[in-house]
């Protein structure tokens, strides 16, 4: 026993192939039961609740109970930010049919990061806030400028959570564009109100995001990115 057999414990938690299609799929933030998890990871129920039973016990995941179902959802972001790390410094997955390809494609695009806009979609949009300086790079993220908070109170986003600090906004790397996009708590009220103007809209692939024919318009004219990119 060392200082860091927690460290170990987590990472052999997360280390199943199982295991870590259960975490995936409840990356985007829902609360899923134990039933959708077997199917979305391919196994048998009770295999599924074997595992669920060592990711709660491991503080990866939390379940509560409503009605006659059990829910499970991640413990918090930071456990969708070790995954899209380890995401971002492994091999790219192996693509072996076209459902794949296009699945793979899908949350290329654009996705939903537990609780904010990734994919190149969210990287653009972060590279588009700096390009119009609405934000500035410093060390370990980003800070908005005089200019990005008055385009914030255009933008529609009058009010933030505690835990904001419009001078110290944290990014993360993109596991699969393998750049920075914006995180933390005003990444999270961004993407809210992308989908309260009907900017984006959930596609059919899980965890993928698309534009709407309002989003596309308002992309270039609020951003000046061509929405072709992500049609």
């Amino acid at each position: 026993m060392t200082m860091f057999s927690p460290i170990s414990r987590s990472a052999s938690l997360i280390g199943d192939p199982t295991r870590t299609a259960i975490l995936v799929a409840l990356i985007d933030g829902r609360a899923l039961t134990a039933g959708e998890l077997a199917r979305m990871a391919g196994v048998s129920p009770q295999t599924a609740s074997a595992h669920l039973k060592k990711l709660t016990e491991g503080a990866l995941i939390r379940s509560e109970e409503q009605g006659r179902h059990r829910y499970y959802t991640l413990a918090g972001p930071e456990v969708a930010r070790a995954i899209e790390a380890i995401a971002a410094v492994s091999p790219p997955p192996q693509v072996r049919s076209l459902r794949q390809s296009n699945h793979s494609k899908a949350l290329e695009r654009a996705r939903t990061c537990y609780d904010h806009l990734a994919g190149e979609l969210g990287v653009a949009l972060t590279e588009a806030m700096l390009r119009m300086e609405y934000l500035c790079e410093r060390e370990g993220g980003y800070r908005v400028t005089d200019r990005g908070k008055i385009w914030l109170q255009r933008f529609g986003i009058r009010s933030l959570p505690p835990k904001a600090n419009l001078d110290e906004v944290p990014h993360h790397i993109d596991w699969t564009v393998r750049k920075y996009h914006l995180a933390g708590p005003l990444a999270v009220v961004m993407m809210r109100r992308l989908f309260e103007l009907e900017w984006i809209e959930k596609g059919l692939v899980p965890r993928s995001v698309r534009l709407t024919d309002r989003g596309r318009t308002a992309f270039r004219e609020e951003f000046g990115l061509d929405p072709t990119l992500w049609a």
